[in-house]
Order: C-alpha cells, then structure tokens, then sequence
C-alpha cells in the first residue's frame, strides 16, 4: 500500500495544497464520493478551507457547494472572502443560489449580491421572495423556451450555438411560449432532431402541458409528482407565464428537509441544523435553548413532588414507583409527537388541526392509560398487599 492509501483524504488534500497543483486537486475529488467530499472539507481547518477553494475553479466550487448540506455550504461561504464565495454562488443553480443566500445574514447576502452580475442578482432577489416550501422557492430557472413562432430550424440552429450554456441545464424537453411568455407547450427533443426545418414548432409541440403554480405547496407538489410520474414539471406566475422548472427530485429533498428541521425540533436542536465544525458558541447556543427552558420544566415536575415530601417519606413505595410513571408518560409523549411528526411531513395534519388530533390523541391515552394503569396498579398490590397503594399508584399511571 502506497503512502497515499495510508493518509486520510484530508491530509492527501493538505499537501496538494501545499504544493499548489490544481490538476492533482480535481483528478483527486474524482475518486471521492460526494459525502467522502464533504467529510475531508469538514476536517480541514479553517485556513485550508480557503485555500482549497481558492485553489478550486469557481465552477468547481459551486459543484461542491450543491453537493454539501446546506449548513456545511453556509459555514463555508461565510469563511470565504467576499470575492471568492460571490465566484463560486454565481456558478450554482438559480435554485441553490437563492437557498444558500436565504440561510446567510441580510449583511452577508447582501455583500455576495452586490458582487454578482446584476441580472443575476436580481434573479436571486426575485426567487428569495418566494416561500421555501413553495413551489417558487424550490423551483430553478435555467430552463429552454422558444417562441410559438419559430420553425424547427430556427430552434435547432439556437440550441447548436448555445450548446454549452444549455449543457448545465439538464435540459429533457423545451417549452414553448407565446409574445407575452405564456406556456403554450412542450418540445421533445427526439421529435426536433427528425423534423423538417421548415416545419413551425407550434405543430410539433405537445399543447397544453401540465404545470404547476408558483404559489403550489410542498404537499400539492408531492401529489402532481406521485400522480404524474415526470422528472421535472414548468412552474407558471397567475398570468400563465413560463417561470420556472421544479425537479421531482427536488421536492423529494424539501419535503426531507422539512421532516429533518421538524426531528432536530423534537431532539432538542431548535436554532437549526447543527454541525461539528460549527463554532463552540453557535452550537452551545443552539442546545442551550432547549436545555434551559427543560431545566425550568423539570423544576416544576420537581416542585410537585416536594409538596408531598411527608407522605412519600411515610409510604417510601409510593417513591419507588414514580420513576416508572414518569417514564412511561414520557414514551406515550414521544408516541404521540412521532405520529404528529410524520402526519406534518407528509402534509396530513396542519396546525388548524389541533382540536382534531387532540381529541384523538387524547381518546388513545385515555384507554391506554386504563390498560397500563391496571398493570402497574396490579403489580403494585401483589408486591405490597396493599389495595391503596395499588390504586394511587394505577391511579397515577392512568
């Protein structure tokens, strides 16, 4: 085994830096996978991180920067002189662009924008507007239309000489719109390469297309994707016009994302998700949110107790048993949130819902509470041959 095989990725990655070889650094990401990537970027300290993207294409770090989580893209960006981080956003997708800049402070952002080109920092500003869990906040821009009035020649001349430009956009089909950029319809390629030239591409394409609406939320969305099996689908403003493509895959990461904030939320984690290469302070910051307002919850559950200090101290089973109820009161929470959670992220049950999910939550607790009641009550009368301890404690448990 060769050196090189015994070092980590991030010590390999450390002496290419040193000796400033941008060849060696892209034939060495090659090899790694993508969480392999963000897992040697993350052990790299700090000032290797800028020189490793520094040293990077811009259009290479902007493919890493999709790559990484969110969090991680965020940390490294705020790390990286304005200049460099505003090279690399520019070569993301509109989409990615917008979410990143979104998770940024308005100062930080706001320096990164002014960087960009104008018109696609207005594009980014535009996109920003919109909700995360709409539509138009996951939706990209780069998308191929042509006008209603062109011939099958015009079109292909076009994509032949925008032929790089268009080999970022993933491009499947093309769309078709009319002088006031209404989605009329939808090009298949395949049907353009075998068409006559002289042929209008209004006959070609296919009319009336499904879409979806800028405004569509992450459940309609994941409904038009499971009843319409496309990749992707045009994304239309109320006047009808072309805005916009969203992937099918990129409501499947949203609608993760979501359930993913919604767990870190029930974990105790509520500034966001957290990272270990985040500084000391922003992750103590994060869990203390949680901690201190537990702390003061567990005094009162405490304070409730030491109201009946006396009688705990006359009948010491009585004691025995509270952990036991505290604990299964605990696992029946934690049922329920696990049910509200997974109810939230697959858009089942919105806050408008809480009488209806607190009546039913509250009928299975109700019978439940009977079932374990009369177990623990039962299991506390054999072993202290004592009917009232046994109904205080099933009571209690109930």
């Amino acid at each position: 085994m060769s050196d090189r095989e015994e070092l980590e990725s991030w010590e390999i990655v450390h002496d290419i830096l040193v000796a400033q070889s941008v060849e060696s650094l892209e034939t060495f990401l090659d090899t790694l996978t993508p969480g392999e990537t963000a897992r040697m970027i993350s052990r790299l300290d700090l000032q290797d991180q800028r020189a490793f993207f520094e040293l990077l294409e811009p259009t290479d770090g902007a493919e890493l920067m999709e790559e990484v989580s969110k969090a991680q893209a965020v940390e490294l960006v705020q790390d990286l002189p304005v200049a460099r981080a505003a090279a690399i956003v520019q070569g993301m997708h509109s989409d990615a662009k917008a979410d990143l800049l979104s998770d940024l402070s308005d100062r930080e952002a706001k320096a990164i924008l002014d960087e960009l080109p104008l018109e696609s920092a207005e594009e980014v500003r535009h996109l920003m507007t919109f909700p995360s869990d709409s539509a138009g906040g996951i939706m990209t821009t780069e998308f191929v239309s042509f006008d209603d009035h062109l011939l099958v020649g015009d079109v292909l001349t076009e994509l032949r000489d925008r032929g790089r430009e268009y080999s970022d956009f993933a491009v499947q089909y093309a769309y078709v719109t009319d002088s006031k950029g209404c989605l009329r319809g939808v090009l298949q390629l395949r049907e353009l390469l075998f068409a006559w030239k002289k042929n209008p591409i209004v006959d070609l394409m296919i009319p009336n297309p499904f879409s979806v609406k800028v405004t569509d939320s992450l459940q309609d969305l994941q409904q038009f994707f499971n009843e319409h099996r496309f990749l992707g689908a045009p994304v239309v403003n109320e006047e009808g016009a072309l805005v916009g493509i969203v992937r099918g895959s990129a409501v499947k990461d949203a609608i993760e994302n979501r359930s993913s904030k919604v767990f870190l939320k029930f974990s105790g984690i509520i500034g966001g998700e957290e990272l270990r290469q985040m500084s000391l302070f922003s992750r103590s910051s994060k869990r203390l949110a949680w901690l201190s307002s537990n702390i003061v919850l567990n005094i009162l559950a405490a304070s409730v107790i030491a109201l009946y200090q006396d009688i705990l101290a006359q009948v010491i089973a009585l004691a025995i048993f509270l952990p036991m109820i505290s604990d299964m009161s605990g696992c029946s929470g934690n049922q329920a949130v696990a049910v509200s959670i997974r109810e939230m992220a697959l858009g089942l049950t919105k806050p408008r819902d809480f009488l209806q999910v607190f009546r039913k939550e509250a009928s299975l607790g109700i019978i439940n509470g009977i079932v374990l009641g009369l177990l623990l009550g039962t299991v506390a009368y054999i072993w202290q041959d004592n009917a009232y301890i046994g109904l205080i404690v099933g009571g209690a448990l109930c």
